[in-house]
């Protein structure tokens, strides 16, 4: 199980360095580098197969997008965006969070952000640069671009389109959150930070040992984002390895209270209980129509990277192949389970399983209105959403028809494709 500590992520260089610094400023950066990543070669393994995509708009914050469709993907299907951490690259991201594989079995489009040492030495995301933190500008501009490709080049379905990342991708995921909450209907920050930390910090302040504002002060910063924006916030499930000293677990309450507050929640949560094979501790805060509104995931005994549980069992994914993929529980699916995507049966007994029943289910085909009135889905913001799973149905009227699936009882997902 790894335990190295990552590098902590190096803000982009001044555009007009003075020359005399610059070899000076690589020179460092390489020491850095290579001392963190010192170790073991990882064992070889087969890479997913990744297609990039060159033309998907103007790309200000000069990124690079791959997809990963996995064969006989489904008419419309949902979107996962995955943003890699620093040092890391799309392709190590795709190789180890298991998330490829989990979108063969789930049927929906992997759209993986990279970016490079041009943007910054130790390619992290610009998660605390104005100039790539703010709607329709830089990075952030980019990786919305891309949701616009996969929507119309792949068919996928716009109200199903969800973000998640490690550490720097992780702070970015925060952004795509804040920024573009009209795009994403929820998303996973995997070690990641509060958005807007660095309006007045600086990024390794923000780390650690992290800054303590109140619920409504981090929610601030994010309607700040977006001033005009009336409708539903998206919903966020934050993931933390409890001994990790880069992004500090502190970030992970601070984080919870800026999207608990902004949904209008206590910051006591709902209710807590303990999920896969390490007893990871789950705390839910649920809104009144029963939606998992934000979810706090904290793992025990890790640092910092993302949590894989690599095998080949149905709650197993991802491998230790790299740095910062840390063998532990398999985040990823459980983070689909979160967006909603998540369509296998676990048939396991873990609190806050959304299946832990016999796999029976019971199915009903009606209006979104109906489903609302009959108590399977809640609304917000004029938009409909399924009880338990939180997924975005879409408008709520009678012309907008969907299939929800309820197992265990109270606990409705999606299943237009097919209900058994």
């Amino acid at each position: 199980m790894s335990r190295r500590a990552p590098a902590p992520p190096r803000a982009r260089p001044p555009r007009r360095p003075a020359l005399r610094l610059l070899p000076r400023l690589l020179a460092v950066v390489a020491v850095v580098l290579a001392t963190v990543l010192t170790g073991p070669a990882p064992a070889a393994r087969a890479s997913v197969t990744l297609t990039r995509v060159s033309d998907f708009g103007t790309n200000p914050g000069a990124l690079t997008m791959y997809v990963y469709r996995p064969a006989g993907l489904p008419a419309h299907p949902p979107v996962v965006v995955a943003l890699h951490g620093c040092t890391q690259s799309a392709q190590v991201y795709a190789d180890n969070s298991g998330l490829p594989r989990l979108a063969d079995q789930d049927g929906f489009l992997l759209v993986l952000a990279e970016t490079g040492t041009a943007n910054n030495p130790s390619k992290c995301f610009n998660w605390f640069q104005s100039g790539d933190n703010r709607r329709g500008q830089g990075e952030a501009l980019s990786v919305r671009q891309m949701v616009s490709h996969a929507v119309t080049a792949y068919g996928a379905d716009p109200q199903r389109v969800y973000v998640t990342g490690l550490s720097a991708g992780g702070a970015m995921t925060a952004v795509m959150l804040a920024t573009y909450p009209d795009v994403f209907s929820a998303g996973a920050v995997v070690a990641g930070l509060p958005y807007d930390c660095t309006r007045d910090n600086s990024p390794y302040l923000c780390m650690n040992p992290g800054v303590d504002l109140n619920p409504a002060d981090w929610a601030r910063r994010v309607r700040d984002a977006y001033p005009s924006y009336t409708g539903p916030w998206p919903r966020a499930a934050i993931w933390y390895g409890d001994q990790d000293t880069t992004v500090v677990p502190r970030d992970a309450t601070e984080l919870r209270d800026q999207w608990t507050a902004l949904h209008g929640l206590s910051q006591t949560p709902t209710r807590t209980g303990t999920i896969g094979p390490d007893a990871t501790r789950q705390d839910q805060y649920l809104a009144a129509d029963g939606t998992v509104a934000v979810e706090v995931d904290r793992v025990p005994g890790i640092g910092h990277g993302t949590p894989v549980d690599p095998g080949t069992g149905g709650e197993q994914c991802g491998g230790t192949g790299a740095p910062y993929f840390l063998d532990s529980i398999c985040s990823s699916r459980w983070i689909a389970r979160f967006f909603g995507v998540d369509t296998t049966e676990s048939g396991g007994s873990d609190p806050g399983d959304p299946d832990p029943g016999d796999g029976t289910a019971a199915c009903w085909t009606a209006s979104n209105y109906a489903h609302v009135q009959a108590g399977r889905a809640g609304t917000s913001g004029g938009y409909t959403y399924a009880n338990g799973s939180g997924q975005n149905m879409g408008l709520y009227n009678t012309f907008v028809t969907h299939t929800l699936k309820e197992s265990p009882p109270g606990w409705f997902t999606l299943a237009d494709t097919g209900c058994p």
